[in-house]
């Protein structure tokens, strides 16, 4: 079973893994032990040190009071010998109060001569005040000669002879403590270092035996089954895995073909649900579609509907305000002054109701064909009193409207209110795009079998780039929008597809930051049309 030979790699492999702890564990408290040794021996190296240097400190004052006699050198010497017995205190107890457990055996061992030590200095410092007390004795009894001579000797004999090899060896010895302690330490590192590498070398090379061995065990069903899965994912569910053994890789066979045989009866049943389902969804879509289609359009001529109202009825609404403004301030009119402007006002509210009438047909009727009422229309009386409605709505920014015209008629053929409405379209944007205290200039003209009427403005302009654009519907060129918010685009447009219906045209010639000219063409009807309608006039 694989199982099992997995589980005995992976025991194996934690022992490994704890012989190795466990030698670093030992090896990291052999290190300890061996630091704390060398610890120890040169903390004792720096005691005898400083007790060889408060004796000879003390000495040297004790000798300099006995030459000197000098009250500072009384108060050194009390000094020096405070530091010596605290130094000499501290090297007793810790050569007394030292635990067995801290102690390494060879140190232990070593114990009685370091406690031998310590007496010895004991001693000698006691018997070195009994001999310094002798000397200040004989200084004192006047006997200088008698004091120097065993000053002499005492420096000689006992402090020469016999307290400097006694710290030299004591020094020496916890040297020797130090060094041999570095060099257990460093034995040790090299042993360790050496159980490291044995310890990896055989980890390893039982890691890469079990693990070829496991591998070796499990490329073969591994394959299999991944060879199985990409056929199942490929779509291919009549496949079978095939395997001749009796561990965990052939139940996972056998499960995976008794899996890919469910699927497929699943994915049979799923295909022919599947069928019905898009059958229905296909069905479904296509009447959703034509509805959202026929949303979409009625949405569309709802927003042109709308737009076409408030462009349309804005211009006549607000020159028949005007009219009526303007003729309410005249103070002491004529009678026929105000019949001439309700006579225009009448005019302007019934070209009103034919807009609303149009786009009411447009909504109902849903189509963007216009109504024409045919008839001969003089423009040189159309043009006049459209001059006179700009007037009144230029007026608001102190523009100036001049007119030049022929006296005598101009006759056209179309629908008058139509033409109008064309007119009011030019009038009311010279009106809003014209530089306050500008000037517009309405102009007639006959030009062989053409009428010509222009209107030129001194305003914003159009830019070059967008003078084939305007007569789109919904365009308005750049500095118009920033100009101006509530235009719509629908102005030229509309005046562009009356002209066309009546045969005419409408060109522009625009100068940004300048002004723009427009020019409508219209053809004149023929001479016996014209006499005919002079004659009924």
């Amino acid at each position: 079973m694989f199982r099992f030979r997995l589980a005995v790699a992976i025991v194996v492999s934690f022992c490994f893994v704890l012989l190795l702890g466990f030698a670093l564990y030992w090896g990291s408290n052999q290190v300890a032990r061996h630091f704390q040794r060398s610890q120890m021996a040169y903390e004792a190296f720096d005691r005898y040190e400083r007790l060889s240097q408060e004796a000879y400190r003390h000495f040297k004052q004790r000798m300099d009071r006995l030459i000197t006699a000098s009250p500072a050198a009384e108060a050194g010497v009390e000094s020096s010998k405070h530091r010596l017995y605290e130094a000499m205190q501290e090297l007793r107890n810790t050569a007394v109060k030292t635990p067995i457990a801290e102690s390494h055996t060879e140190d232990w061992q070593d114990k009685p001569a370091e406690l031998e030590r310590v007496a010895h200095f004991t001693a000698f410092l006691d018997s070195s005040e009994y001999r310094f007390d002798e000397v200040e004795r004989l200084r004192q009894q006047g006997k200088n000669e008698m004091a120097v001579q065993a000053l002499s000797k005492f420096s000689e004999e006992e402090i020469d002879g016999k307290f400097q090899p006694l710290i030299d060896t004591a020094i020496n010895a916890e040297r020797e403590k130090a060094g041999q302690a570095k060099q257990e330490l460093e034995d040790l590192v090299a042993q360790s270092r050496w159980i490291a590498i044995l310890a990896s070398l055989t980890a390893a090379i039982f890691s890469l035996t079990s693990g070829a061995l496991l591998l070796r065990g499990v490329r073969k069903p591994i394959e299999a089954l991944m060879k199985g899965t990409d056929e199942i994912a490929s779509g291919n569910l009549d496949y079978r895995i095939s395997l001749d053994t009796r561990d965990e890789f052939a139940y996972l066979a056998s499960h995976f073909n008794q899996m890919a045989q469910e699927l497929g009866l699943q994915q049979n049943k799923l295909r022919e649900g599947r069928v019905v389902l898009e059958k229905r969804v296909a069905e479904r879509t296509f009447e959703l579609h034509q509805l959202n289609e026929e949303l979409k359009r009625m949405d569309n001529e709802r927003r042109e509907f709308l737009a076409d109202i408030s462009h349309e009825l804005r211009t006549p609404i607000t020159v028949i305000r005007g009219e009526a403004e303007v003729t309410l301030r005249g103070q002491d009119r004529e009678a026929e002054e105000y019949k001439d402007a309700l006579h225009r006002i009448v005019e302007l509210a019934m070209q009103l109701g034919k807009y609303v009438n149009d786009l009411l047909f447009l909504a109902r009727t849903e189509t963007a064909n216009l109504q024409f009422e045919w008839d001969s229309v003089d423009l040189t009386d159309l043009v006049a009193g459209a001059a006179e409605n700009f007037q009144v709505m230029a007026e608001e920014n102190s523009i100036s409207v001049s007119l030049d015209a022929p006296t005598e008629p101009v006759w056209v053929r179309g629908d008058k209110q139509r033409l109008r409405q064309v007119l009011f379209i030019l009038g009311d944007n010279a009106c809003r795009y014209s530089t306050p205290g500008g000037h517009i200039a309405v102009a007639l003209r006959v030009d062989g079998e053409m009428a010509s009427f222009s209107l030129t403005d001194q305003g914003i302009g159009i830019p070059a780039q967008d003078l084939e654009r305007i007569f789109d519907r919904h365009f308005r060129s750049r500095n118009a929008l920033a100009s101006r918010d509530d235009g719509k685009g629908l102005g030229l447009p509309m005046a562009k597809s009356i002209l066309k219906a009546h045969g005419g045209s409408i060109k522009v010639t625009s100068i940004e930051n300048s002004g723009s000219t427009f020019t409508v063409t219209l053809p004149l009807i023929s001479i016996e049309q014209d006499s005919k309608q002079i004659n009924e006039k």
